[in-house]
Order: C-alpha cells, then sequence, then structure tokens
C-alpha cells in the first residue's frame, strides 16, 4: 500500500526509521532488531540511504525484507548525493519488483570526510529527484520528503526554506516527515506556517528519543535542533548515568508524543537508532492513545 493511501484511511500513523548497519558489521544484525520490532505493529518502517557507498547497497534489500519478510509496508531513502539517473532507476526498479512503492527522497549529506570532494550526481537538490521520480514513475509511487520545523540548518531564512518545502510538495510529494525536534511548540508554529503557505499534505512529525550523551552531541552537530530548558536539565542530571538517562529519555520523548496527538498531528515517525526496547517502551506508553485515536469515519483505530 502507498503511505499516501495510509494517510487517507488513518487518522494518525505511527512510524519507525531504522538504518543499515555498517558494512562491517553482520547484515543479520538488522533483522533482530526487526524481529522485535514487528510485534509494535507500525503502519510502515523507513530504511535510511547512506551516502557515498557506506550502506547504501544495503537499503533496497533491507526495504524489501521489511515489505515481504516482516508484512509492513516500507518506506525506501533515497538521496541526490552522487546519484546518477540511472543508478536511481535500477534501484526503483529492483524497490517495484519487489512490492516497495514508497520512496523518500532526500538531497543527503556528502560522503564522510568528502564534503568539498565527491562527485554530486545528475540531482542538485531533494527538488530535482522529486521531479524525476514524478516524471519518470508517475503514480505508481508514493513520494516523501522532508521538512524541517526549525529550518534547514544551512537555509537563515525561515520563510525562503518555506518556500523551498512548498516547490518540493508542488513538485510531488505525497507526504513529508520532519526533522527531529525537541520543542513541541517550534513544530505547531512551523505546522501553522505550512499551512497559511498552502502545504496541505500529511506532514509526520519526527520524534528521537535521546538515550545517550554522545547521542546529544551528534544531534546538535548535523541538525542544530534546539534544546529546551526542560530537556537541558534532564541532560545536566543524568548525562553521566546512562540507565538513568535512558530512562529520562522515553519519559521525555514520550510526553512529546502524548502532546502531539492531543493537537491532532497526522502522524508520528519514531527514529528508533535501531533501539527496539526503547522502541518498544514508548509503543507501549501510548498504546492506549494510538487505538483511542478515531480514523476520519469516527471509529476508532485499532493498531
Amino acid at each position: 500500500m502507498k503511505i499516501k493511501d495510509i494517510f487517507e484511511k488513518k487518522r494518525l500513523v505511527f512510524s519507525f526509521e531504522i538504518f543499515p548497519p555498517k558494512t562491517t558489521t553482520p547484515l543479520e544484525r538488522i533483522y533482530e532488531t526487526l524481529d522485535a520490532l514487528k510485534g509494535l505493529q507500525p503502519d510502515f518502517i523507513s530504511v535510511t540511504y547512506g551516502a557515498g557507498g557506506s550502506t547504501r547497497d544495503r537499503t533496497p534489500q533491507i526495504a524489501m525484507d521489511v515489505k515481504n519478510k516482516y508484512g509492513i509496508e516500507s518506506l525506501a531513502h533515497l538521496t541526490c548525493v552522487e546519484a546518477t539517473r540511472e543508478d536511481t532507476e535500477k534501484i526503483v526498479s529492483f524497490l517495484l519488483d519487489n512490492g516497495v512503492n514508497n520512496i523518500l527522497a532526500l538531497r543527503g549529506d556528502p560522503p564522510e570526510g568528502a564534503r568539498d570532494n565527491f562527485v554530486k550526481g545528475d540531482f542538485e537538490h531533494a527538488i530535482d529527484l522529486v521531479r524525476f521520480l514524478r516524471e519518470r514513475y508517475g503514480e505508481t509511487i508514493s513520494i516523501g520528503g522532508a521538512a524541517y520545523p526549525e529550518g534547514h540548518i544551512e537555509c537563515d531564512d525561515p520563510i525562503k526554506d518555506l518556500h523551498f518545502l512548498k516547490q518540493k510538495v508542488n513538485a510531488g510529494v505525497d507526504f513529508l516527515i520532519t526533522q527531529l525536534f525537541f520543542d513541541n511548540e517550534l513544530f505547531y508554529r512551523f505546522m501553522e506556517r505550512a499551512y497559511i503557505a498552502g502545504i496541505n499534505v500529511p506532514i509526520s512529525a519526527g520524534i528521537m528519543p535521546v538515550v545517550s550523551k554522545n547521542q546529544i552531541e551528534r544531534i546538535v552537530t548535523l541538525c542544530g535542533a534546539s534544546l529546551p530548558q526542560k530537556f537541558v536539565r534532564i541532560l545536566h542530571r543524568y548525562a553521566d548515568d546512562p540507565r538513568a538517562l535512558e530512562e529520562a529519555g522515553i519519559a521525555y520523548a514520550t510526553d512529546q508524543i502524548v502532546d502531539l496527538i492531543a493537537f491532532g498531528v497526522k502522524g508520528i515517525h519514531l527514529y528508533t537508532m535501531n533501539k527496539a526496547h526503547v522502541a518498544r517502551r514508548i509503543t507501549s506508553n501510548i498504546s492506549t492513545l494510538r487505538e483511542a485515536v478515531p480514523d476520519p469515519k469516527g471509529e476508532k483505530v485499532l493498531s
């Protein structure tokens, strides 16, 4: 099923993101994670796409197995970095031949250590990839895109950033998944601006449970997410106690999701970091809320 159709059928779409293990790690490791995630009944699972050959060769295989082995709708990431039209067609053909018809089109990041020295490929920006996919495959695929509640880290003008997002939607994006954020009020203000700008596709809120000190440092460096005082206090109090920080991170993410569901968000996308036990705890915490959300016909949604 296309993810855009899932959004039409359900009032609240709950999904996970996983990433392929490094090439030095056995591929079987990700299937241990998927074995644990399957019972949590997500509406779909997205599979990230490594740059420069790091893990991207594993993405189509894992996405295929999510769909066919585990019976869960799969969203395969594709990026512009070093991508040619020919290579992209080969990947999409493989996905379609194996029942995967959902693609998240991203610009992506250059390979680590090669930001100023890499082959750019045929697509400079995500919108170029979106246009190519929509023109080449029409409505046979559902295309997702990324949204940035605090603006893209490389764009210092929020109005211009929203304009670019609107162009991407107009080019053929069916739904959006946001970059992670820790302050729901920033997300709500973004949603208001998106509505005013005429962006009317479903937007899923990206939530990442922070369970380690190193994780925070990487997040701030990569995406520049703001850290509200409530979150900073948690870090200061529990940063040197891994078990306590994990517990606090799960509680904080749960609190975010409870508030987002009350707001009426269309989707929750949980960045699992391949930590199935964390996803399990959060899913359990919100299970009753998921069941209580009425679908578009006024009936309860049973996950």
